[in-house]
């Protein structure tokens, strides 16, 4: 059997994958970097009998997925920076009410309108603290084309898992580049869909009750049962509520889903690291300067290996510690002033150790850039 062959845009693969975890509502506003994800989106979810909206603004994109989400639908939207500020009031809303969605973020330059064109990785902790209030967050990531599509329908798989908004956090680099994607056969991948409640028409109904694994059945809003939604504390049938109980309870579970499950959720790739006296620690397209580096040094002899975070929130600090254990450097590559590194700090056993390699300039971080960080460990003897 041939396979299916494309030379495309990450953006466009974004939506290919979207698609292929059963997309079937999309509402969102064009912004660079993003904007190739609602233009093909625009052409192509209406051929699979899905629905597009051009909103007004990101405001109302994030609150149209929504309400499409609590009617049953699987849905998405995509953004960049500003878009993604304008976003958190209602990102906090579908944390509070559980309900499942996708939100793409392709990142640029800034704070503020910053460098539309220009690449970053500066939206990490917003995506991890920009709500408001006590939470917890998923927040994938990618490298690849390849890569690129199986994380954005895991993110889909994970939403409807954990009934909760899902960050794929991309780069302007990722988002516009164009490779080769192997789009995989139907049923390859495995799809998570929307867990219903079997109670029936007439049958109390309670929409914030939690079966024994944790998951929540849902009910499409305006079929056989009639519940509230409210982005306020509330008890198990959707009313709001003040008691102490039920709010500790309430808060305990939108973390705890999340918190206890990091292993299940942890997305990585590891290069050599059985033998690595130093790791790189990278993300995003950040990682493909970071793996031309590890393949250059390996190739002289230098045990280099990589680790190649896919899984940014919630941030798995066993895993880094395990696997940073016996290193001598650690190299964290990112283009920011230093966010995952803080991170990596507080995993590791020794954070003297870990070093900063980074561009904050709306310039790729090269490998060149990479090498001049690790000559400068090797000259001081650190």
């Amino acid at each position: 059997m041939s396979k299916n062959v494309k030379f495309i845009q990450g953006n466009e693969v974004c939506v290919e994958a979207a698609l292929y975890a059963g997309l079937d509502f999309f509402a969102g506003y064009p912004i660079t970097p993003s904007t190739e994800i609602a233009e093909h989106m625009s052409l192509r979810l209406p051929q699979t009998g899905g629905k597009f909206l051009q909103m007004e603004d990101e405001i109302a994109s994030i609150c149209a997925i929504v309400g499409a989400s609590l009617t049953g639908h699987k849905v998405m939207t995509a953004t960049s920076g500003p878009g993604f500020s304008l976003m958190q009031e209602g990102l906090g809303y579908a944390i509070m009410t559980e309900i499942p969605c996708v939100i793409v973020n392709v990142q640029r330059g800034g704070p503020s309108t910053g460098l539309p064109t220009g690449p970053s990785q500066g939206d990490v902790y917003q995506a991890r603290w920009g709500v408001h209030g006590d939470h917890a967050i998923i927040a994938l990531t990618a490298s690849n084309h390849q890569d690129i599509f199986s994380i954005t329908v895991d993110a889909f798989n994970m939403a409807e898992t954990y009934r909760t908004p899902v960050i794929l956090l991309f780069d302007e680099v990722v988002g516009h580049m164009r490779e080769r994607l192997v789009v995989p056969e139907p049923e390859e991948i495995p799809l998570v869909e929307r867990l219903r409640t079997s109670v029936k028409a007439g049958v109390d109904y309670h929409p914030y009750l939690p079966r024994e694994d944790g998951r929540l059945p849902m009910s499409d809003f305006g079929g056989v049962h009639r519940y509230n939604v409210t982005g306020l504390f509330h008890d198990m049938w959707g009313f709001p509520s003040n008691n102490s109980g039920v709010t500790h309870g309430l808060l305990r579970h939108l973390v705890d889903k999340i918190k206890n499950n990091v292993e299940v959720i942890t997305r990585f790739k590891e290069y050599y690291l059985e033998d690595a006296e130093c790791i790189l620690i990278s993300y995003g397209s950040s990682a493909r300067s970071a793996l031309h580096v590890m393949e250059n040094r390996r190739s002289r002899g230098d045990r280099i290996g990589l680790l190649e975070l896919q899984s940014l929130w919630p941030f798995p600090y066993e895993l880094v510690r395990k696997k940073c254990a016996n290193a001598k450097h650690i190299v964290v590559v990112e283009m920011n002033m230093g966010q995952v590194i803080r991170a990596v700090k507080r995993a590791v056993d020794h954070p003297d150790r870990v070093v900063l390699a980074n561009r904050i300039d709306g310039f790729f971080i090269n490998p060149t850039d990479i090498k001049n960080i690790l000559r400068l460990i090797q000259g001081k003897g650190v």
